[in-house]
């Protein structure tokens, strides 16, 4: 087994596939963080005429963009009906190609993400545009602390449960260092309600988000373990109401192509202004 990997990708396309025919019943978010997506387009006074979607689910993000630009669609599983099956860990296209690629809510379970992000550079066209939303790591937490909450309290054996999120300034440091220019990071919280933990969890399954880590238990979780997270969960993060929140983290990542068009910082030692004119 390669120990660099964190995550079963044969897994994740085996459940994507899986929740394919029921997807609309449970794409709520991937709508709310396409809908942001589309927003920061639509600021950026450029147009995209070939762009390219990685993780296209069932096409939220086309339906909301309109026919304004050429967007094929790429994702790991053959049955969300994309027009290209590929895996963002090996992107199958030429370089300098695309004018925007995006994804949305879509590479947190790329185990090289540094190299995803050298590909997707690759493939763009120079001055193009990547943009993506990443869960943050604000994601679920309610949930992380009830796991560990409730294994402490009934002296269940702790395993990976929930996938490990991109920190916003780990997300900036990505980008720098694989060569993007101009990135800009952005975070947004959002908070649903439930009316209880395990209705959460029903829906991560419908997502298809449920424990793709590599190193997890290979027996099925107890419903007694199950059961003690849902208390803990329903105890310490309740509403008045009784319902429950969750928090999902959203992580706006944009950068381009480096290209000599575009704007750049002005060399050490190059400015005008003496110091002793600003502190007198």
């Amino acid at each position: 087994m390669d120990n660099s990997k964190i995550f079963n990708r044969r897994l994740l396309r085996m459940r994507r596939n899986r929740i394919a025919a029921r997807w609309a019943g449970y794409n709520f978010l991937k709508v709310e963080a396409a809908i942001r997506l589309a927003d920061c387009l639509a600021d950026i006074a450029r147009s995209f005429p070939l762009a390219l979607e990685l993780g296209c689910h069932k096409g939220e993000l086309a339906d909301i963009l309109g026919k304004e630009s050429t967007l094929i669609q790429c994702d790991i599983a053959e049955r969300m009906r994309p027009h290209i099956v590929c895996d963002e860990e090996l992107l199958p296209f030429a370089p300098d190609i695309f004018d925007l690629v995006a994804s949305v809510l879509s590479l947190h379970h790329v185990n090289d993400f540094p190299g995803c992000l050298i590909q997707i550079q690759e493939v763009l066209k120079p001055d193009g545009l990547f943009i993506a939303i990443l869960p943050g790591a604000n994601t679920l937490i309610e949930l992380r602390q009830s796991v560990t909450g409730a294994a402490v309290e009934q002296g269940f054996a702790l395993s990976p449960r929930i996938s490990p999120f991109v920190e916003v300034r780990d997300a900036g440091a990505l980008m720098q260092r694989t060569g993007f220019a101009l990135p800009v990071i952005n975070s947004e919280t959002i908070t649903i309600e439930y009316d209880n933990a395990l209705k959460l969890m029903q829906d991560l399954r419908g997502m298809g988000e449920s424990n793709v880590l590599i190193e997890q238990f290979k027996h099925f979780t107890s419903r007694s373990h199950i059961a003690a997270v849902c208390d803990y969960y329903d105890t310490h993060f309740a509403n008045g109401d009784g319902t429950i929140k969750a928090t999902f983290e959203f992580i706006t990542v944009t950068g381009w192509k480096p290209h000599a068009s575009q704007q750049q910082a002005a060399k050490r030692g190059s400015g005008k202004m003496n110091l002793n004119q600003i502190f007198s």
